[in-house]
């Protein structure tokens, strides 16, 4: 495939306003790609590069190349120059990566030259977003979608699926299947306002600690323990007292679903930030672990031996959890039984609200509230779990930043804060500077930095990639932003490493919370 029919398509993808039309044009596109170009279109499109960062930046792509008059790049010529020029490395290997890169850039066309430089500095936001490309699949293959879901969940890639869905057809589908030491996105929850709010919502249902942890899925087999986070990344080496814990469960094959947090002397959970620290660490893991030990809280279980319990009832999950899991390692909850006619029984409604308030007393964030004969849906923010937090908070992307003053001169301080948008485009909901510590504002400001797209000495553009957890009392009409709205009173609590800029709250989401 060349790779002027990616890029065309890219900016038509860009430029259409409705969803169906995007399907159309990414389902042409994935019947016309040969099966080796698929792997390489998959993650384009999405704004990807599979080799992952090449150590390009703004510098290097400024000076404008004459463009070529004509078409001739290939899809995979493209990547595989990409990949040469990422594996140049030591001592005058910028200037090699310069030269080679400037040599690319020559040989594509104007269209192709908006399309590389827009993927390599990470501005490549056309809304081509993975449930878009779920879709296109589908209507390409001939596929039922929800079957083509499930796959990617399974396998926990849309690109392996994409490749042996356009080439052996929607037969090929059955191959996905949930296996122990592959690890699947882990089930989202919603927001609700009031723990009275998601119980009616859900009628009979169990209401479970929020912890403020590390999102873990934890894989037993043959081969040991196994431990990733909820962007499937293994970090089984710098979790030794989390393996050691789990090692000693009962059951050879298992897949358990929770939370790593740590607790002071007291027996109250630590900060956030201490616990990613801890878990962040590559370096000297044994000293890490002993100065902060961590215990995995486990709150499901997705499969026992060969057993796929992703269907199964929350009840069924739990009675299982509860024979492979030590109490003292289980999210404490309580449960509300629904009555005949639906509702929740008034004794148990009082006793969850009665858990709510001692699980904040006891320092966690909140509660989620489950309905008890849901099943797991991986990957996805079921409907059927609503998280309940004492006050307003959202996962926001930072858009840019703005140069400090006073005590701030050299640091980048008030924060442009978006959300996601329809086509997944972030949209500005405000600024904040409030709840920013000195060590926060010097690590946003090389962090950011090291995101920049442009400074205009004033403010500091960036990638929309890093996720900032921020509490607000409330939303105010303003048109002074895109969405109609504004955040009252916005503070940093804490910057999410942890979540990948996708999961970040939707303008919609936002504004259903205050409906």
């Amino acid at each position: 495939m060349l790779l002027i029919r990616l890029a065309q398509v890219s900016l038509q993808v860009a430029a259409a306003p409705a969803r169906n039309r995007k399907v159309d044009l990414l389902a042409g596109l994935f019947r016309d790609a040969a099966p080796e170009d698929v792997p390489v279109v998959i993650p384009y499109l999405a704004g990807r590069l599979p080799q992952g960062r090449l150590g390009i930046g703004w510098s290097q792509l400024g000076d404008p190349v004459a463009p070529a008059a004509s078409a001739t790049l290939t899809v995979a010529h493209t990547d595989a120059e990409l990949t040469a020029i990422g594996a140049l490395t030591g001592t005058g290997s910028r200037a090699a990566r310069t030269e080679r890169l400037r040599a690319l850039l020559g040989a594509a066309t104007a269209d192709e030259q908006h399309f590389l430089r827009s993927l390599l500095l990470g501005e490549l936001r056309q809304g081509a977003l993975d449930a878009i490309a779920v879709d296109a699949l589908a209507r390409a293959s001939g596929a039922a979608g929800a079957e083509v879901r499930r796959a990617v969940m399974l396998a926990g890639s849309l690109r392996d699926v994409a490749v042996v869905l356009l080439a052996d057809g929607p037969e090929a589908l059955a191959r996905f299947r949930l296996t122990v030491g592959r690890p699947v996105h882990p089930m989202l929850a919603h927001t609700a306002a009031t723990v009275g709010e998601a119980i009616d919502k859900l009628g009979g249902c169990v209401v479970e600690e929020k912890l403020d942890g590390i999102r873990v899925q934890v894989h037993r087999d043959a081969t040991g323990v196994h431990a990733y986070t909820r962007t499937l990344d293994d970090i089984t080496d710098r979790l030794p007292d989390v393996v050691a814990a789990v090692a000693g469960f009962p059951g050879e094959r298992f897949i358990l679903d929770g939370e790593v947090i740590a607790l002071g002397p007291d027996g109250r959970p630590r900060p956030f930030q201490e616990i990613a620290g801890r878990v962040g660490s590559r370096r000297d893991v044994a000293r890490a672990a002993a100065e902060l030990p961590v215990l995995p809280v486990f709150f499901d279980v997705l499969a026992v031996d060969d057993e796929d319990l992703l269907d199964q009832p929350l009840t069924a999950r739990h009675e299982a959890l509860a024979r492979l899991v030590p109490e003292r390692m289980r999210v404490r909850r309580t449960v509300v039984p629904a009555s005949q006619e639906g509702a929740a029984d008034s004794d148990a409604r009082a006793a969850a609200e009665a858990f709510s308030v001692a699980t904040l007393e006891r320092g966690h964030e909140g509660v989620i509230v489950k309905e008890l004969t849901a099943s797991y849906s991986a990957g996805r923010r079921g409907a059927s779990w609503l998280k309940v937090k004492p006050v307003h908070t959202l996962d926001l992307l930072v858009l840019a930043a703005e140069w400090g003053s006073g005590r701030r001169t050299g640091k980048l301080s008030n924060l442009h804060l978006g959300a996601r948008g329809p086509d997944g485009a972030p949209v500005m909901l405000g600024k904040t500077f409030k709840g920013l510590t000195d060590q926060l504002l010097a690590w946003q400001t090389e962090r950011l930095l090291a995101l920049s797209t442009g400074d205009d000495g004033h403010v500091v553009t960036v990638r929309p990639e890093l996720v900032v957890e921020i509490a607000y009392d409330g939303l105010q009409r303003s048109t002074r932003y895109p969405a109609g709205v504004t955040l009252r009173f916005a503070r940093v609590l804490r910057y999410r490493e942890d979540k990948p800029a996708q999961e970040a709250d939707t303008v919609a989401t936002v504004l259903a919370g205050h409906s």
